[in-house]
């Protein structure tokens, strides 16, 4: 007899024709954090083909699509939709040439360098597999497509648009990402998996004055400078070994001439953890080395420190990986890896968070297995596989779609399947 899965997945020929064409033009025409308006058009209507309640302008451009089919659990889905301020360098026949005016005013090249263009394509599939056997499964879909994933807003945005509005209650709560692993593969963690994010700006005050003359200035360039080195002690010298955490400095601007001392240096830092005292000992250490190092130059102005861009820890629900994993395993047999954990961060848990409901996210593979596994024989994975927000990030077509779109039809069904809800083993 043939399983749940494989009766809702007969159709993957049908609807690989249309996803393959779609993926093409959404990668050719990516929109940035809140301006996905072409995107969530194509949603939309992809939606509504599937039979599905759609809700437009969710937050913004958030789209949401509801399928019912009677009683049953309600499991929510969710793809994001937004791309980066990237140039892309992968020589795709459709690879991005788009532009747009950023945030800030200025006019940036764009590219889905992340994989959110895998994402939507997969779910839309996913929805319309299950919109053609609604026979075998039943209960609601939710499925979510958001808006400015990369500026961690999005999921937030969308709660505060009216989300919760929209379906009294969510039992589970999915999601997937592409990822730099082999394609084919799909790969789940219980617990802590992507890791919460910060951003900070620190702004130090120095005494500017003449290059010749650094005696009668205060020079925040040095203590800028001094303050990064310090920063360098923060993990491998106050964190516990094996304690999983990332400070990075991405960013130092000051002055405008090579010889006039400014009067401040601005300096931005990302820092990555996996539990909240981590967070709190790395945020702490940041500020007592910023002000010690000003005070120790005698800087006339106390620094400022502004925290900014937060993500939260998504950490998977130990029982809900586990019954993916298991449908996973059934499916997709060795394919189904265990993921380790991820230092990129997300804000797809405010979703679930908003319904109080459990959730999982795993990743799938974009990259050719070939290309994989010869760079991990020659110990050259990191500098040969292009990883996600690169300019030459490019998941191959197949069997990236497949594989994705499969992922969210098992896990859906291992809820939504009418054998799991009447305790059959699929």
């Amino acid at each position: 007899m043939a399983t749940t899965s494989a009766v809702v997945l007969g159709r993957l020929d049908e609807v690989r024709v249309w996803q393959e064409e779609l993926y093409r033009d959404l990668h050719a025409h990516p929109e940035l954090s809140h301006q996905e308006h072409r995107t969530a058009q194509a949603v939309a209507g992809r939606l509504a083909a599937a039979g599905c309640d759609v809700h437009s302008g969710v937050g913004g451009t958030g789209v949401v699509g509801i399928l019912r089919n009677g009683a049953g659990p309600t499991v929510l889905l969710r793809a994001d939709m937004d791309a980066l301020p990237v140039r892309e360098a992968t020589g795709l026949p459709y690879a991005s040439t788009a532009t747009a005016t950023a945030a800030d005013g200025t006019q940036v090249p764009v590219m889905h360098a992340c994989g959110h263009d895998v994402h939507v394509t997969c779910l839309l599939g996913a929805l319309d597999l299950l919109a053609g056997a609604t026979d075998v499964w039943g209960g609601t879909v939710v499925a979510v497509f958001q808006p400015a994933e990369e500026v961690a807003d999005g999921a937030s945005g969308m709660v505060e648009g009216g989300l919760t509005d929209l379906v009294d209650t969510v039992d589970v709560a999915l999601c997937q990402h592409v990822l730099p692993l082999p394609a084919g593969c799909v790969a789940t963690r219980s617990g802590p998996v992507l890791s919460s994010a910060d951003s900070m700006r620190v702004t130090v005050h120095g005494r500017g004055g003449h290059g010749s003359m650094p005696h009668a200035t205060v020079d925040p360039v040095v203590v800028a400078a001094m303050i990064v080195v310090r920063l360098q002690t923060v993990v491998s010298r106050e964190l516990p070994p094996g304690e999983p955490a990332v400070l990075t400095v991405g960013s130092i601007q000051a002055g405008t001439k090579s010889n006039i001392i400014p009067e401040s240096a601005t300096i931005l830092l990302n820092i990555r953890t996996y539990s909240d005292e981590t967070r709190t000992g790395i945020l702490s250490a940041i500020e007592r080395i910023v002000r010690a190092e000003c005070a120790a130059s005698g800087a006339p102005e106390e620094p400022e420190l502004e925290l900014f861009d937060h993500f939260p820890l998504t950490e998977n629900d130990l029982e809900v990986t586990a019954r993916v994993a298991a449908a996973f395993a059934g499916h997709f047999g060795d394919a189904a890896q265990e993921l380790a954990p991820v230092t990129a961060s997300e804000d797809f848990s405010d979703l679930p968070r908003a319904f109080d409901a459990p959730y999982t996210y795993w990743g799938i593979g974009g990259t050719d297995s070939e290309v994989f596994d010869r760079a991990a024989a020659a110990g050259r994975l990191a500098q040969d596989v292009p990883v996600n927000h690169s300019a030459a990030f490019a998941p191959v077509l197949q069997p990236t779609l497949d594989t994705g779109t499969a992922a969210l039809v098992v896990a859906a069904l291992a809820w939504l399947g009418r054998e799991e809800q009447l305790g059959r083993e699929p």
